[in-house]
């Protein structure tokens, strides 16, 4: 696939979404859909309360557009790929976007009860991991149906077959994943530009696996991410709102899912990993040190605490971090992730 064409993609997908935002806002300001700070945050996180969320449909219409558009070109312009091959990256790419707007649709649902209700619950954890449940099935179903048969843990350099617990493990794993992508948006600017990282990285790497449709895919969604940042970096007008991160969520493991190279999921998505796994961190140590507590004492409610809020973003704002800083810092560290990634690809893919 030509360069031109994936620049394209992107340049149109961050130009579309930067534009959407003159539009999007006002309305989202205008039907009152405004975030509501929980307590528990950091204090300084009172000054957002009402800042719009599910701004995140700024870069679900950049990248689904511009995803179309440009295989559309590719298929028109390109007549070297056998019919059967064709079609089947098609589907593909067809798969990702579903899954991924599937994904957006259960974070929209829990966006919308927030926003109508005022309130940061939205939907129960048990409705989110039924629904998510349902789309990951569907999905590998999907990858079955269109080749990928294999049942093997692909680590590079370790390869071990689960056999058929290899689908209730995947399942497990994207759902996780997903999640943590959206556990990663809780500071301005931190989900958009990781992510931005994150699919220029599998952008590379489906091209380096033969992946080019799906390929148009990932660096639609990073130009989309990279347009949303001019509404969305400190001090934010907008935020994506779980209607954004669970799109991004769902892309990130779509995409990581085709390449059927684990080891690149957990590289590339390292900063999401280690997000929802500070997360789990944090919430066994307390209940633990509660339990011990307990026993001694009798006393409830007294668990200790590894960090000083998570996710570690909140951690390194208790700290004294900039959200600039704390962006930087964690984008840096997915450049690496996806460099190491890209490399490895390279000599052991």
């Amino acid at each position: 696939m030509p360069l031109v064409i994936r620049i394209g993609v992107s340049v149109a997908a961050f130009i579309i979404a930067a534009v959407t935002g003159f539009v999007l806002i006002p309305y989202l300001k205008k039907i009152h859909f405004g975030q509501t700070i929980l307590e528990i945050g950091p204090a300084w996180h009172k000054d957002k309360q009402g800042t719009p969320i599910m701004g995140g449909f700024m870069f679900i219409i950049a990248s689904l557009v511009t995803s179309a558009v440009g295989y559309t070109v590719y298929r028109l312009t390109y007549f070297d790929v056998s019919g059967s091959v064709a079609v089947n990256g098609m589907l593909k790419l067809i798969s990702c976007m579903l899954f991924s707007v599937c994904f957006s649709a259960i974070g929209f649902a829990d966006d919308y009860i927030k926003a109508v209700k005022k309130q940061n619950l939205g939907l129960s954890a048990k409705q989110k991991m039924i629904f998510q449940f349902i789309v990951c099935t569907a999905f590998l179903a999907a990858m079955h149906f269109l080749g990928d048969t294999s049942t093997e843990i692909n680590l590079m350099f370790i390869k071990f077959n689960l056999g058929i617990f290899y689908y209730p493990f995947m399942m497990l794993v994207m759902i996780y994943v997903s999640n943590a992508v959206n556990l990663t948006d809780g500071v301005d600017g931190l989900c958009g530009s990781v992510t931005v990282v994150t699919m220029l990285a599998l952008t590379t790497i489906c091209m380096m696996v033969n992946e080019y449709e799906v390929s148009l895919f990932a660096i639609a969604v990073a130009g989309g991410c990279l347009g949303f940042l001019v509404w969305n970096l400190h001090p934010a007008k907008c935020f994506m709102g779980d209607t954004g991160s669970m799109y991004l969520g769902g892309a990130f493991v779509a995409v990581s899912m085709i390449t059927h190279n684990h080891l690149v999921m957990i590289l590339v998505g390292i900063v999401y990993i280690l997000e929802a796994l500070s997360v789990v961190i944090q919430v066994s140590y307390f209940k633990y040190t509660a339990r011990q507590h307990f026993r001694k004492t009798g006393e409830k409610g007294k668990g200790k605490r590894i960090f000083k809020m998570s996710p570690i973003h909140h951690h390194f704002e208790m700290c004294g971090y900039s959200e600039y800083k704390i962006v930087i810092l964690f984008s840096l560290t997915a450049v690496i992730a996806g460099v190491a990634s890209v490399v490895l690809c390279y000599n052991f893919g």
